[in-house]
């Protein structure tokens, strides 16, 4: 089955496609595109995702998931939210 993984950067992405056997794992595409637990923790990978929702090495997957490598928030939402309407004079 193929997978892809994305990476979010600010204002672009990154992206892998991948094609493990049934029954594999996050865990099993991650290895499989070459993201070792030090190369993530050098890109500051703090989570995944599979289409959104929180995942663990050992969530499996299923054709044509999308696993998403997630970092750390750099501004919490609400207060830039808070900023921009502040800013309009709201």
């Amino acid at each position: 089955m193929r997978v892809e993984i994305v990476l979010a950067q600010p204002r672009a992405f990154e992206s892998w496609q991948v094609t493990v056997p049934m029954g594999a794992t996050v865990a099993h595409a991650l290895e499989a595109a070459g993201f070792s637990g030090e190369r993530l923790a050098a890109l500051g990978i703090d989570g995944l995702a599979l289409h959104g929702v929180r995942a663990t090495p050992e969530s499996q997957l299923h054709d044509a998931d999308r696993i998403e490598l997630l970092r750390p928030l750099v501004a919490d939402p609400k207060d830039a939210r808070r900023r921009r309407a502040a800013s309009r004079g709201k």
